[in-house]
């Protein structure tokens, strides 16, 4: 009866990177870009710790930090092409800073401007709330783009917590039926808000669930920014001939679930030292400088012209006006209903549009 025994499926992460910053595989990065990756990721790093300091002050919404996942999702989004699509949930702000989205257009999210966030114009949808919905997302975005012929590939960010819903599993057994040209890149980062990874699958990997779609899965070391930037230009490859991908990038949350969270009331101190040594922004500049493309002087010439570029972009954001009533149920349908015209007219007789 050897056929009730669970199956053994091996995962091995890959890494190139190590956290002592030496290159242990090959990249075909240049040297130009592999500056660009770590000057995204510092801006990303810088970012985020402003944020959390200006929602501590009152000064903007609820944040959701992105500390520790910077190499995932600066490494991913910087080996993508022009035509590719991202679907991001509330904390993809790395990737969605290297494909072009403003810190003043994030500022004004974090205030709630009904403008606020990114841009489809910048091959972005949409900041998805819902959890795992924009894996669903991405799926109608690849078969449009099959449809079409267009020559582009959609990317769902999910964290771990969303290989629990629905939504997922639905979106990688469509993807897999009709061979869309879509990867699901889960940033595995041990925790959904206060749930730990355990928690969540008794599975090894969320990377071997790619098997029970029939579709290419790969674990990579989420902090190392040149194996995921590696391992992602591979699967966009693979994706644009119909073939879908499902990467696991194994990270950590450094700072909470979102700035209305404590984690530690829920996670040990040893666990937390022992993530913080593995730093991607850390062991990727003491790489740059043993070949000698980085010095501390460019570094802080690098975080005094991100600390102006930060300024001037939440003083953008503070200074924007703020949207009507009327704005937003202009952007409701792209063709007004009959409800929603009578909704429209109610508000411009109640004397608020004046």
């Amino acid at each position: 009866m050897n056929w009730i025994e669970p199956n053994s499926i091996d995962v091995n992460p890959i890494q190139q990177l190590n956290e002592q910053g030496v290159l242990t595989g090959e990249t075909s990065i240049s040297d130009e870009d592999k500056l660009e990756v770590y000057k995204w990721m510092v801006k990303a790093r810088r970012f985020d710790e402003l944020a959390v300091k200006l929602q501590r002050q009152g000064r903007i919404g609820t944040y959701a930090p992105l500390i520790g996942q910077e190499a995932a999702q600066v490494g991913s989004a910087f080996a993508l092409g022009e035509k590719d699509w991202i679907f991001p949930s509330y904390r993809e702000v790395g990737a969605c800073f290297v494909r072009g989205t403003s810190p003043s257009s994030f500022f004004k999210y974090a205030m709630g401007h009904l403008h606020g966030g990114i841009l489809k114009e910048e091959g972005i949808f949409p900041v998805q709330i819902i959890i795992g919905a924009q894996a669903l997302h991405a799926t109608g975005s690849a078969w449009a783009d099959q449809y079409k012929t267009n020559d582009a590939v959609s990317v769902a960010y999910v964290g771990d917590g969303a290989t629990s819903q629905g939504d997922f599993h639905e979106a990688l057994n469509f993807a897999s039926v009709f061979q869309l040209p879509v990867i699901y890149f889960v940033q595995n980062n041990q925790w959904a808000i206060s749930v730990p990874y355990d928690k969540q699958t008794n599975s090894q990997s969320i990377a071997q669930k790619a098997l029970a779609y029939d579709m290419t899965g790969v674990q990579v070391d989420g902090n190392d920014a040149i194996a995921v930037y590696e391992t992602m230009k591979q699967a966009r490859s693979l994706a644009r001939d119909g073939k879908p991908v499902l990467i696991e990038a194994l990270t950590h949350r450094m700072g909470p679930h979102t700035t209305s969270d404590d984690p530690s009331k829920y996670r040990a101190k040893e666990g937390e030292e022992e993530w913080g040594d593995k730093d991607p922004i850390f062991r990727y500049r003491k790489w740059l400088e043993d070949m000698q493309l980085w010095s501390e002087e460019e570094e802080q010439d690098l975080n005094a012209s991100i600390e102006e570029e930060l300024k001037q972009a939440f003083n953008e954001a503070a200074e924007t006006t703020t949207a009507s009533l009327g704005d937003a149920l202009g952007h409701v349908y792209e063709k007004p209903t009959n409800r929603l015209k009578e909704q429209i007219l109610e508000w411009e007789g109640s004397g608020e549009s004046k």
